[in-house]
C-alpha cells in the first residue's frame, strides 16, 4: 500500500526530507515516527497511522517533497484483522444502532467534550483515528487552535514519556570530506541571499554602559532560578528593544513592495537568533510588550531549547517584526548582522567587557561596556533614524529598574 506525505501545517505545501527513521523490512506500529522533514527551518516528525511492514522507501534525504506525494510503500498488517469476523459482532445485542465506521471529516464537524468545535484538516482527522487519538485532547498550535500533524506527533511523543533530550553538539566538519548542501543549511543560504539581494543594508555601531544591568542581573539570577528560569542578558535586550521601538515606530516595520507601502506594526514580535547545531534559527517572542522580564526569560529559554533540539514549531518561526542576535556568549566585539527579511532592522549584541571609562566628572571608573551593531534597510530608514533608534535603545538599557518593572 502507498503512504502519502500528510498535511504538515497551515499554508505548507512542500517540505524537505531530513532523514528516515525506518528501513525496508521494519515492522511498524501506529504512532512510530517514520521520517523527519524540514519546513521553513522547522523540523517535524511524520508518524505512522498504520501497522505494517515497510516494503520500499521512495524518497531520499535532501529531496523536496510535495504534500500528498507517495513517500513509501508498506504491507498493511491490519488488513487481515479487518477481514476476519469478530466475536463481538456475532453476539452483538439488538436495539441500539452501531456508530459509523468513520466520523464526518468536514471542518468543525467534530466537537470536544465541552461542545466547542475541533478544527483539523481531513487528513489530520484520518491520521488521528488511525492512531487512536481523541482530537479533543490534543492542543492545536495552528491558527485559532487548529490541530496540525505536528501536534499529533507531539501528543504521541509525550505519551511515551521519553528521557530528557540531549542537546546535539555542533558538527564542525571533517577534513577531506564533502557535506551535502541541503536541509537547514540550504534554507539559511536562500534566506540570506534573498535578504542581501533585496535589502540595501547599512550598519551603525555604538557602545553602551551596562554596569547597572550586570549588577541587577546578578541580584536577580537566584530568584529567577528558584522559579525554574535562567535569566540571561538577552531578556533585558528584548525588553529595551520593545521600549525603543515604541519611541521610534518606523523601525518596527516591513516594506510591502507590491502595495508600495511601509507597514508600521502595532505588535512587538521580537526574533531571537539561536545558534543551533544544524544552523541559525530565529524563533519569535510574541507580544513581548505584554510580557514581564520573567515571562520573556522563560520564553527565550523555551524557544532556545526547542531550536537546539530541532523541535521548533513552525508557528514559533514566523511573524517577527524585529530581530536581536547576540554573539557575546561566544566572543567578539561587534558584527554586521544581516536583516531578517522582510523586517527593516536587526540588533547585534557583542561581548560585555569591563574596561576603564571617564564619568561625567572626568574621573576614570570601571564599567561593563558592550558594542551594539545595528543593520537597517536604507530604503525605509535613513542614517539619522538609525542613530535615533540606537540612542533610544541605549537610554532604556541604562534604566535597568524600568526594565525589571515589578
Amino acid at each position: 500500500m502507498d503512504f502519502k506525505l500528510p498535511e504538515l501545517g497551515e499554508g505548507v505545501y512542500e517540505a524537505e526530507a531530513v532523514r528516515w527513521l525506518v528501513a525496508p523490512g521494519d515492522a511498524i506500529k501506529p504512532g512510530q515516527t517514520l521520517l523527519e522533514v524540514l519546513t521553513d527551518k522547522a523540523t517535524m516528525e511524520v508518524p505512522a497511522p498504520f501497522a505494517g511492514v515497510i516494503d520500499k522507501l521512495l524518497v531520499e534525504a535532501g529531496q523536496k517533497l510535495a504534500i500528498g506525494q507517495v513517500i513509501l510503500q508498506y504491507q498493511d498488517k491490519g488488513a487481515e484483522a479487518k477481514a476476519a469476523p469478530k466475536a463481538e459482532q456475532v453476539a452483538k445485542p439488538a436495539g441500539r444502532p452501531s456508530p459509523p465506521a468513520s466520523l464526518p471529516e468536514g471542518e468543525g464537524r467534530k466537537r470536544s467534550d465541552n461542545g466547542t468545535a475541533v478544527k483539523a484538516a481531513p487528513s489530520v482527522r484520518l491520521m488521528a483515528r488511525k492512531l487512536g487519538i481523541e482530537l479533543s485532547r490534543v492542543q492545536g498550535s495552528g491558527p485559532s487552535g487548529r490541530i496540525l500533524i505536528d501536534d499529533l506527533s507531539r501528543h504521541v511523543a509525550t505519551a511515551k514519556t521519553p528521557a530528557a533530550p540531549q542537546t546535539p553538539k555542533v558538527d564542525f566538519g571533517q577534513p577531506g570530506t564533502r557535506i551535502k548542501f541541503a536541509g537547514l543549511r540550504r534554507i539559511i543560504a536562500e534566506h540570506m541571499v534573498a535578504s542581501k539581494h533585496t535589502i540595501p543594508h547599512y550598519t551603525y555601531v555604538d557602545e553602551c554602559d551596562l554596569t547597572d544591568i550586570v549588577r541587577v542581573r546578578e541580584a536577580l539570577k537566584e530568584s529567577f532560578a528558584k522559579k525554574g528560569t535562567k535569566l540571561t542578558y538577552l531578556a533585558f535586550f528584548v525588553k529595551a528593544v520593545v521600549a525603543a521601538l515604541k519611541d521610534v515606530p518606523i523601525v518596527n516595520a516591513t516594506l510591502d513592495e507590491k502595495a508600495g507601502a511601509i507597514v508600521l506594526h502595532d505588535q512587538y514580535h521580537i526574533g531571537i537568533a539561536v545558534a543551533a547545531p544544524s544552523g541559525l534559527i530565529v524563533p519569535v517572542v510574541r507580544d513581548a510588550d505584554k510580557k514581564s522580564l520573567l515571562d520573556i526569560a522563560k520564553e527565550i529559554e523555551r524557544l532556545s531549547n526547542d531550536a537546539r533540539q530541532a523541535k521548533s514549531r513552525l508557528d514559533d518561526l514566523k511573524g517577527g517584526t524585529f530581530t536581536v542576535t547576540s554573539i557575546g556568549n561566544i566572543g567578539g566585539l561587534f558584527a554586521t548582522p544581516i536583516i531578517h527579511h522582510p523586517e527593516v532592522g536587526i540588533l547585534g549584541v557583542g561581548k560585555i567587557v569591563k574596561r576603564p571609562v571617564f564619568d561625567e566628572h572626568g574621573q576614570v571608573k570601571a564599567a561593563e561596556m558592550v558594542y551594539l551593531s545595528f543593520s537597517f534597510d536604507h530604503r525605509v530608514l535613513d542614517g539619522a533614524i538609525g542613530a535615533t533608534f540606537g540612542n533610544a535603545l541605549i537610554k532604556h538599557l541604562q534604566n535597568a529598574a524600568a526594565l525589571v518593572g515589578e
